[in-house]
Parts: structure tokens; C-alpha cells; sequence
């Protein structure tokens, strides 16, 4: 359990190519030889700044990819299915995985294999509005502080260490930015965790369009139903509480809300007025409108 167990602060992370990676996890010579990852015509790679529906994505391409999952006559974990490409916690031999091969990643554009720009391979970018991104990402360090020896850190310096992308993964606004500005260069769609929650079914059939998956109603029904947040966090395979569950308090979850807008439970009124300045400076020249509260169209 020591991947999890360490809490996730500055003083655990090492900066490299100007990104902060989990100490004790990959090492920066890993990190360069990621841009040689050998890649397949037929991979799909999820990328996602953290705490940005990854899990629940992962999910969703479980189900699309893998009968065994949605008619649950298979007992696998998701995180297996589509693995993270730089945490290679269980030291799986990536080439050795049968074709089409699922991936999960939150590097930025610049470090992703170079093969993904031949365009063949698949990219599904998912993105977050960043207050609520924020606020997830604030409630999962001090989830994994409380089983750990640590203190629990205040939304003060959590708040301060995220707009300086002093956090895993970096800046927010660099990850996005930077893979927006860059989405001619490979074979992408977009899309964003707010539309998924006010229409799941819509982004299911997106995602089957854009991997050529075509699926009869009845079982993208079936997908939908398993890749609701409720059923999610019943789902053992689907919520990552294998593990944390023998480390937490019972009253914690790996998943909490899945909802829009519960940024506002955490940040002050300063707080708010602060990040939407340095939002409105770094993505002035990014169109893409975000959704910051469930009641918005």
C-alpha cells in the first residue's frame, strides 16, 4: 500500500520536464522513456488532469471495451483494464497486453508517447472545471492523510499549492491549455465531466462513435446503468476502495459526490474572486465554457 499511503504534499513530489510526479513511484528517467512507448493503431489512452472523472471514465471504457465487465461474468478491477501508463504500480508488461489495449495517463501533451501523434491510436481528454477539480482534489489528499501519520492540510495551502501547480500532474491550467492547444496533433476527443453528468447516455454513444464501437440500445443501457455515480460506488471493480478500504475509516469513500458545484462548500468568497482572476489571465485564449454549477444549462 505504500503507492497510497504517503500522502501526496509537495515534500513527496520531485519536479521533472516541468511537471511534479510521485516520488518512490516512477523516476525521471522512466518519465523520458515514456516518449518511446511502442504504440498500437488500435489503443485507446484516457487522459485527464486528477480528479477529473478518470475513474469514472475508466469505467465507462471498461464497459464499452470488455462484455465480461457489463454482463459481470468477469471479477477485474478497472484500474486493471486500463492501467496507468506512468504509475505502473503491479509492474504489468504493457507490450505484452492483448490488442485493443486501454491506457490511463495524466501527463500533459509533451510527455505522451510520440507514436500518438501518428494519429492512428485513440485519445478521450476528459476535463473538469477547475474549482470543482479543486475541491476534489483537496478532499482526496486529506482522505489519504487521515490513514497516514500526516496532518490534515488546510484548504489555505492546498488552494496556493494548486494554482502553482505545485500538486500531482502540474498546473491545471497548463494540462488543459496545453492539450487544447495541441488536439490537432493527435486523434482526440474531448469531454467534459459536466456534460457527462447532466447527460451520461449522450457521452456513452460519443464514445462508442469515436472508438467504432457500435453497440444496440439494450447495451448501452446496460453501460449507462453500471457507469452511474450510485452504482459506481457499490461496484468494487469500478471504485477503487479495494485500496483504501483496509487503511480508512469506514465513513470514507474513494468516491464522494460526483455532482457540480461543490466547489462552493470549500472555497471562501476571497478564495473564489482570486481563482476566477488567474482563470480569466491563463484562459483567455482557450474557448471552452465550463459549467460551475449543477443548476446551469
Amino acid at each position: 500500500m505504500a503507492e497510497i499511503s504517503d500522502k501526496p504534499s509537495i515534500d513527496k513530489l520531485f519536479l521533472h520536464r516541468g511537471i511534479h510526479f510521485l516520488k518512490g513511484v516512477i523516476t525521471p528517467e522512466e518519465i523520458d522513456a515514456i516518449e518511446h512507448f511502442p504504440i498500437r493503431d488500435s489503443d485507446v489512452f484516457l487522459v485527464t488532469y486528477p480528479k477529473s472523472g478518470t475513474v469514472w471514465m475508466q469505467q465507462i471504457l471498461s464497459l464499452i471495451y470488455h462484455d465480461g465487465h457489463h454482463n459481470k461474468t468477469e471479477n477485474l478491477e478497472t484500474v486493471d483494464r486500463a492501467p496507468w501508463l506512468e504509475y505502473n504500480f503491479k509492474k504489468v508488461n504493457f507490450e505484452q497486453r492483448p490488442s485493443p489495449r486501454l491506457f490511463t495517463t495524466h501527463l500533459p501533451y509533451y510527455l505522451v508517447p510520440k507514436g500518438l501523434k501518428t494519429k492512428k491510436a485513440k485519445v478521450i481528454y476528459v476535463t473538469r472545471n477547475p474549482k470543482d477539480s479543486l475541491a476534489s482534489y483537496f478532499h482526496f489528499n486529506n482522505m489519504l492523510r487521515k490513514f497516514s501519520e500526516n496532518p490534515t492540510i488546510m484548504m489555505e495551502e492546498h488552494f496556493d499549492d494548486y494554482l502553482n501547480g505545485k500538486v500531482i500532474a502540474g498546473s491545471w491550467f497548463d494540462h488543459v491549455k496545453g492539450w487544447y492547444t495541441h488536439k490537432d496533433e493527435f486523434n482526440i476527443l474531448f469531454l467534459q465531466y459536466e456534460d457527462m453528468v447532466k447527460d451520461l447516455r449522450g457521452a456513452v454513444l460519443k464514445i462508442c462513435s469515436f472508438v467504432g464501437k457500435g453497440m444496440d440500445d439494450q447495451t448501452v443501457d446496460t453501460i449507462v446503468e453500471r457507469a452511474t455515480f450510485k452504482n459506481m460506488k457499490k461496484d468494487v471493480t469500478a471504485n477503487y476502495e479495494k485500496l483504501v478500504q483496509k487503511e480508512t475509516p469506514k465513513t470514507l469513500t474513494f468516491l464522494r459526490k460526483g455532482t457540480i458545484g461543490d466547489w462552493k462548500n470549500v472555497m471562501t468568497v476571497a478564495q473564489n474572486e482570486k481563482f476566477d482572476k488567474v482563470f480569466q489571465e491563463k484562459m483567455k485564449d482557450v474557448p471552452i465554457k465550463f459549467i460551475w454549477d449543477i443548476n446551469e444549462n
